[in-house]
């Protein structure tokens, strides 16, 4: 992307049939190991459902983001929710608010569907401004029962959550990056 060109000139658009290819190489660039582009390309084979989106300039993909199942290990009221993990951007398109508008896209997508509560383990500082909180003091942890300031839950609905409480569990293949 040219420095002149604007995010409008950004579309957003559902992952393709042909985009598998694109989006390892956004997620391969975008962090310092493969580990998140092996976790996409591994969930396509064994997850569903899922939103995939990309961020595409002219036909070329130069962000991605992923949402998939998880579940909420309460002993008293068990439930399903949908994680945001990763979301990606070509290093140089990055700080030009195309993964803020994958984010908000893919929050609009999860509502749109029926999804209504959204965990995600990432930035401190990034996550918030999408209305994203820390899940320790609900009472949700990830992995550990402990807090961690990175792991955070958002409710699309109000009470979406409806006091579930205990362990996210992510699919399996999280566990390996």
């Amino acid at each position: 992307m040219r420095r002149s060109e604007s995010i409008a000139e950004i579309k957003i658009i559902p992952e393709r049939p042909g985009d598998a290819e694109s989006i390892y190489a956004v997620n391969a660039s975008a962090f310092a190991t493969h580990g998140e582009a092996e976790l996409v390309a591994k969930l396509r084979c064994d997850v569903t459902p899922w939103i995939s989106l990309v961020a595409t300039v002219d036909t070329d993909v130069v962000g991605h983001i992923l949402f998939t199942p998880v579940d909420i290990q309460d002993d008293e009221r068990p439930g399903t929710a949908i994680a945001l993990a990763p979301v990606a951007v070509l290093p140089e398109h990055q700080n030009r608010g195309i993964g803020s508008a994958l984010v908000r896209k893919g929050l609009s997508n999860c509502e749109a569907t029926g999804e209504h509560v959204v965990f995600v383990l990432g930035h401190t500082n990034y996550y918030p401004r999408f209305g994203f909180e820390p899940a320790w003091p609900r009472g949700l942890y990830f992995n550990t029962p402990e807090p961690n300031p990175a792991f955070f839950v958002l409710e699309l609905q109000p009470a979406a959550l409806g006091g579930r409480r205990g362990e996210v569990r992510y699919h399996r293949h999280f566990y390996d990056v």
